[in-house]
């Protein structure tokens, strides 16, 4: 217990000391000053963004026209279309490698057969999860576009790809935590391999990967809007151009056409949470 309490207070130090040196970093090394974002140069242009925002000034504001309101319908469904692509491909990735990724299937103590190929299965399946959550979803929808062509396949690619590897983790992790009795029943009653995973692993730990599953597909429609700024479709990619023509009515338009799909996705999220629980 009292060394427990010493890992904490360490921790608590370390953190504190992490933040006051990245303060001090920005203050001394950067040499940043806060006060500048206060100016009354800054204001103007708050005024006038907030303004344009609103639609001032504008004699149709963007977020009243019924042509770009059906477009951003439109996109907004290709948004939501390419999210369910992206958390399936996530999904299904995480589904067939999450047996080798797990440590305690790898060392045989969960299903108390050791084979020479476990290590090597289990450190090639981090790796993977490794390189593909490390690489930015931005990065991921550049390469592919580059490759393929702009639309909604690169982005939702893009989006499964980092996430692969973020549910793979999770997962994994998932699975080393799990208590062992439901194995050791079915392992003495003489369950193959197979039949320990079938029946023992998969019925314990499901719930939470579903659980894990609907998160990061909430996740995923929130940085949607992301790997459109490089033209992998959906809102993002208006988004992108109404920013750069400096269209901010339109801005508005697309930010409540975000807001309406993540609001969305939670009520879908939350009503298949009640089925798994």
């Amino acid at each position: 217990m009292r060394k427990k309490i010493d890992i904490i207070k360490f921790s608590v130090y370390l953190l504190t000391f992490l933040i006051i040196a990245s303060w001090l970093y920005i203050f001394v090394v950067d040499e940043a000053d806060l006060f500048k974002l206060f100016s009354a140069k800054n204001a103007t242009y708050t005024k006038k963004f907030l303004s344009g925002l609103l639609g001032i000034g504008e004699e149709v504001p963007g977020f009243i026209d019924r042509d770009l309101w059906k477009n951003a319908i439109e996109m907004s469904f290709e948004t939501f279309i390419m999210s369910i692509i992206a958390i399936g491909i996530a999904s299904i990735g995480m589904l067939l490698t999450v047996i080798f990724a797990s440590k305690n299937i790898a060392n045989g103590e969960l299903t108390l057969q050791k084979k020479w190929y476990n290590y090597p299965l289990y450190y090639v399946s981090q790796g993977l999860y490794i390189f593909s959550r490390s690489v930015p979803e931005l990065l991921w929808a550049m390469i592919i576009v580059f490759i393929l062509k702009p639309g909604i396949l690169p982005g939702a690619l893009a989006l499964g790809i980092h996430n692969f590897g973020i549910l793979g983790k999770l997962c994994s992790e998932v699975i080393e935590d799990m208590r062992y009795d439901s194995i050791m029943n079915l392992s003495s009653c003489g369950a193959s391999k197979t039949q320990l995973f079938l029946y023992g692993v998969i019925p314990t730990v499901m719930k939470r990967f579903l659980t894990y599953i609907l998160y990061r597909w909430e996740v995923i429609i929130r940085t949607s809007i992301v790997v459109g700024f490089v033209g992998a479709g959906g809102l993002g990619q208006d988004f992108r151009l109404a920013m750069s023509f400096f269209k901010y009515s339109e801005i508005t338009l697309y930010l409540i056409c975000y807001m309406l799909l993540v609001y969305l996705t939670d009520i879908i999220s939350n009503f298949s949470r009640k089925f798994i629980e």
